[in-house]
């Protein structure tokens, strides 16, 4: 029989699933269990923003950025102006 210890990973994780924030960028705790996964096109421009700004101040950023430019497709169809613009 194996030894079920709980590790600090476990217990990290759990409170995760507990207390979350909901960004526009991630997935649900639960969805996750679900098998949903995020967006890795969601992912990678939060991150780049996060690296210049606060949350707070990135998540009405990335919503319009995200309504303007749903996919990588539609990013890469524009000029580099016209991506400014919303940056």
């Amino acid at each position: 029989m194996r030894d079920s210890k709980v590790t600090n990973a476990d217990v990290l994780l759990a409170w995760y699933d507990k207390n979350a924030r909901i960004m526009p960028w991630r997935i649900a705790p639960l969805d996750s269990l679900s098998g949903i996964l995020p967006d890795p096109y969601h992912v990678w421009m939060s991150e780049i923003m996060l690296q210049q700004t606060q949350v707070k101040t990135v998540i009405p950023y990335f919503n319009r950025f995200i309504d303007r430019f749903p996919d990588i497709q539609s990013l890469a169809a524009v000029s580099n102006d016209d991506v400014l613009a919303y940056w």
